[in-house]
């Protein structure tokens, strides 16, 4: 059995895949809200249930939605494109074992704590995708360039998630 201590859940390997599967959904969903409007790429929506799953219960369920998410997105929608797949794999991993290793360490769920995971995955993950990019910097830095707004998101609604809609 594995313990989060964040909430002092004990989940079987059962559950961890059900947790994942849910959180799967929820990143096949939201991207798809997000791209009808044209706003999927301002908005980070892969990302958001990854960042839920990781922080409430630990890195097992955060991999496995950062793993899946992304790759049956593009496998049923082919969204994200191929091109950009890498670098998505890239930060959700990053973001599921930031968030897992800051919520393990602090055991709690501040504006701050969740500024600190965005901020983290997105700096590594840039640093990422300016690899992958083949060193181009532009191309390295679009989630700064455009994603403010779902960053925030990230912050701010999953702190409301997490603190207030999950903790009940």
């Amino acid at each position: 059995m594995k313990t989060n201590s964040l909430y002092n859940y004990q989940l079987n390997q059962t559950d961890t895949y059900m947790m994942s599967t849910l959180f799967v959904i929820g990143n096949l969903i939201m991207p798809q809200i997000c791209h009808f409007f044209g706003t999927g790429h301002v908005w980070l929506p892969i990302y958001f249930f990854t960042l839920i799953g990781a922080y409430k219960y630990g890195m097992a369920v955060g991999l496995l939605t950062a793993i899946f998410s992304p790759l049956i997105n593009h496998l049923m929608f082919g969204i994200p494109p191929l091109a950009v797949l890498p670098s998505i794999f890239c930060k959700s991993v990053v973001l599921a074992v930031v968030a897992g290793l800051i919520a393990e360490k602090t055991n709690k769920v501040t504006l701050l704590t969740l500024l600190a995971t965005v901020l983290a995955y997105q700096v590594v993950g840039t640093l990422g995708e300016f690899a992958l990019f083949q060193h181009n910097f532009y191309a390295a830095i679009i989630d700064f360039r455009i994603g403010i707004p779902g960053m925030l998101l990230q912050v701010f609604g999953g702190y409301l998630l997490l603190k207030y809609v999950l903790n009940k």
